[in-house]
């Protein structure tokens, strides 16, 4: 008798603690969203210069060196800054090699940085087609990315709590205090389409196609969600 009168004693006592701890508020969960599409403001896009011969014979090479100042002399004109003209590799360029072998063709890699797309076309047009073995554009950033971010996830707590009022306002209830915020974001970066230039083949038609490469960006989409949860009174 007395083991059962301590068992329910001590059920008693479980109980209500559990009933101090529990939280017993009326509560609304829903999601907020809010999304917004930018275009790319910021390009990096690379070039692969290569030496070639101008005759028949081989004899006539234009120089990697002579290239590279067509494309330097485009970014100055173009009003690039230095540091957003880089130096991405170099294929084999050896100039020992060179020596010992007169067909040796030097290959540089470059990445340049515009803010204007139509730059683009400007710097590729100003250098001898048949010097450019490809051009591609490497990666693109929209560069008030940061402060969007911040918009958009301010949006999507309010279009939680928009939502929530009026989802309580339909039983008759009002939203108090938010007890839970929970962020969730789907940034996509999709990658830029564009046509890549080959001029390895000495024709017109490909000459035309390394100084007007065919770009289309498509858009930066930032999708930010909320889970919140607010109290009803």
């Amino acid at each position: 008798m007395k083991r059962l009168a301590a068992i329910i004693c001590l059920s008693i006592i479980s109980f209500t603690a559990f009933s101090q701890n529990a939280d017993l508020r009326r509560k609304i969960e829903v999601n907020g969203n809010a999304e917004a599409e930018v275009t790319p403001d910021i390009i990096y896009f690379g070039i692969s210069l290569k030496e070639y011969f101008k005759d028949s014979s081989n004899k006539k090479k234009v120089e990697i060196e002579e290239l590279e100042k067509q494309l330097q002399a485009a970014v100055i004109a173009a009003g690039i800054p230095k540091e957003n003209f880089m130096i991405n590799n170099v294929s084999s360029y050896s100039y020992q090699v060179k020596k010992k072998d007169p067909g040796f063709l030097a290959r540089k890699q470059y990445t340049i940085k515009v803010t204007d797309l139509s730059r683009f076309n400007d710097l590729v047009s100003a250098v001898d087609p048949r010097g450019i073995e490809s051009t591609n554009i490497e990666k693109f950033d929209y560069s008030k990315i940061q402060t969007l971010k911040r918009e958009l996830k301010v949006k999507a707590v309010q279009a939680a709590k928009e939502k929530a009022a009026y989802m309580a306002e339909a039983i008759g209830e009002k939203v108090g205090s938010a007890l839970e915020l929970q962020e969730i974001n789907n940034e996509y970066y999709p990658q830029p389409v564009y046509r890549q230039s080959n001029v390895m083949m000495k024709t017109e038609m490909m000459a035309a196609d390394a100084a007007s490469p065919e770009i289309d960006f498509q858009k930066i989409k930032l999708n930010y969600q909320v889970r919140a949860v607010f109290e009803l009174k």
